[in-house]
């Protein structure tokens, strides 16, 4: 081993008098002077403060995102316009403020800080409102969680607590808490944790009011402690903390009756005889965009502080017949493009009557449940012949006939062998 009086810095080459501290490495051949030691950690710490430096978003044009949205979904044009603005804007702002945040590190300026606006979806079952968030997500290739308010509730009392919302955006981030923290959170079926009346109960409302007032926080923005595991918290487990400042909520349910309480204040706004009081059918057109208020949604049971946690308020149309036509063949997984490809697998080219799927969305409108109903008609009529039909022995063409979807009759087969005769 050398003698350290005769050595110098390996990285400087400043000689050991002239350095305060020269430490070796362990097998004596290099050394290091404090002053390098001192500008490597300053180096190390530069490093660390780059990594958490959010990288700016790349974000489609509104437009853009509309585009997709309609390769997916079929009509709710206005909602469409206004989850493809909100989401904009919401990632837009994110961006500023992350520009804002380094900017105040190199100059001390009191910029503008811009908040976020959560979105509330108002329609009917089978309308297409977690279709459009899940499609949203994709798009925009974010974390995303739906999650089920019916199942969440007060903490402290059996059910799920409203954090365990958060750790599945977590988990779908792959524990990437940074990432997590710009997700999009989906709460369907919000109309259930209503109020059960507008006068406050004796009793404790643990899965309506209470979890609304738990909701308060992690909706607006909070750091919020989410036990890794799910569950009940309790006092000697690690935590995972995320701030909730960049999470958008989009907030989704079918608030039966609120079309009443629309309808009630606009009618008895009308006084006098010449006053225009709509008719039951202007009142099955509620336009929720621009006739809620949020005296309805209170009216309705959400309490006032949740309300105005829901900056942006839409809402989603009954499908008719030709939305519903549409929605089974024109999306880009439509229910009759999974049926081919099924069939295509055994050998079978299926091919659907142009009445045989206008029945189907006429009797889909009886259901009352939407999309949903076009699904619920499809699989109970191709149950039987999925079953009988897989044969090694018979290839071709099925033509799938009204007198199929409504009777049950025998679907038209023409065989692989049938086609080629008549191509003769």
């Amino acid at each position: 081993m050398k003698d350290i009086d005769m050595c110098a810095c390996t990285f400087c080459g400043k000689p050991q008098k002239a350095a305060k501290k020269l430490i070796a490495s362990p097998k004596g051949d290099a050394f290091i002077c404090d002053d390098c030691v001192r500008i490597c950690a300053d180096i190390i710490k530069e490093e660390a403060a780059k990594v958490k430096v959010f990288k700016d978003l790349v974000i489609p044009s509104p437009k853009e995102i509309k585009k997709s949205l309609d390769a997916f979904v079929i009509g709710q044009e206005q909602a469409k316009k206004v989850l493809s603005v909100a989401v904009f804007n919401h990632y837009k702002r994110i961006n500023y403020n992350e520009h804002n945040k380094r900017n105040k590190q190199k100059k001390d300026d009191k910029a503008l800080e811009l908040e976020k606006s959560n979105v509330l979806m108002i329609g009917p079952t089978g309308s297409g409102k977690t279709l459009l968030v899940k499609t949203l997500a994709k798009i925009l290739d974010v974390p995303f969680a739906c999650a089920d308010a019916t199942t969440l509730t007060e903490a402290g009392y059996v059910g799920e607590d409203v954090e365990n919302v958060l750790l599945k955006l977590i988990q779908n981030a792959d524990y990437d808490i940074e990432r997590a923290e710009r997700g999009i959170i989906y709460i369907d079926e919000i109309d259930k944790i209503s109020r059960k009346s507008e006068n406050r109960s004796l009793t404790r409302d643990v899965g309506g009011e209470g979890v609304q007032q738990a909701l308060l926080k992690i909706i607006e923005s909070t750091v919020a402690s989410v036990p890794p595991q799910g569950g009940r918290k309790h006092p000697h487990q690690e935590m995972l903390q995320i701030d909730t400042t960049n999470i958008l909520f989009i907030c989704g349910g079918a608030f039966v009756g609120l079309d009443d309480i629309i309808y009630k204040r606009l009618s008895t706004s009308a006084i006098g005889f010449n006053a225009n009081v709509k008719n039951s059918e202007e009142k099955a057109k509620v336009d929720y965009s621009k006739d809620v208020q949020p005296d309805d949604l209170i009216k309705f049971g959400l309490i006032p502080e949740f309300v105005g946690r829901l900056q942006v308020i839409t809402g989603l149309d009954n499908l008719d017949e030709k939305a519903l036509k549409r929605i089974l063949v024109e999306p880009r997984n439509s229910i009759v493009k999974q049926y081919k490809q099924l069939f295509k697998i055994d050998g079978f080219d299926l091919e659907f009557e142009d009445e045989a799927l206008e029945y189907i969305a006429q009797r889909a409108i009886k259901l009352k449940t939407g999309a949903r109903g076009v699904r619920t008609i499809m699989e109970s009529r191709m149950l039987e012949l999925m079953f009988d039909l897989p044969d090694p022995n018979v290839y071709g063409k099925l033509i799938i006939t009204k007198g199929f979807i409504e009777n049950g009759e025998e679907p038209i087969l023409v065989k692989k062998e049938e086609e080629g005769a008549k191509a003769v």
